[in-house]
């Protein structure tokens, strides 16, 4: 079934066309970071670590497309320090990771995986999974993010997204 779901998604455009936009109009009135009932890609979820059991929590955040922008400046500066458009040192989903875990105190990002997008937002489906629950603490599997150092693991830069936004994804490859 899983293989079915996968290739269901690969382009989800030609494949979900109607049922992809009802659910951006539906997300787009949402909060930016909501949680789920479910996750929207069970089988991407499952391959990332999510469980369904208790402890685990499955949150949507809506993060915005595009460049960032600072404040104009009041004159009194040449206009090649006046530069306003920049470009932020981290990807999105790194982003997304750290609202939810930022909404979710108690809770540490275990993974994340992109949701959908439109003209103005991108959705990142974000895993979380309580650390203090006896359900996660015995899980043979994310046992070990129940440890001190795991700690804000997103906002380490830890995470998967974290990491390859770091340039740690391919240490040994050369060229």
């Amino acid at each position: 079934m899983h293989k079915y779901l996968t290739a269901l998604w690969k382009k989800p455009a030609e494949r979900l066309g109607d049922i992809q936009k009802n659910r951006f109009i539906q997300w787009r009135n949402e909060s930016v970071v909501t949680r789920s009932e479910k996750p929207t890609r069970i089988d991407r979820a499952r391959s990332l670590g999510y469980k369904a059991k208790q402890g685990f929590v499955v949150a949507r955040v809506r993060v915005n497309r595009g460049g960032r922008k600072t404040p104009q400046v009041a004159g009194g500066r040449r206009p090649k320090r006046a530069g306003r458009f920049f470009t932020l040192n981290k990807s999105k989903q790194q982003v997304a990771e750290e609202k939810a875990s930022l909404k979710f105190r108690n809770m540490e990002v275990v993974n994340s995986y992109w949701a959908g997008e439109d003209g103005k937002y991108v959705w990142y489906e974000v895993i979380l999974a309580d650390t203090s629950h006896p359900s996660v603490r015995k899980d043979k599997d994310l046992g070990w993010l129940a440890s001190g150092k795991h700690k804000s693991r997103a906002s380490r830069g830890l995470t998967a997204a974290g990491k390859r936004s770091r340039g740690l994804r391919h240490r040994g490859k050369k060229g």
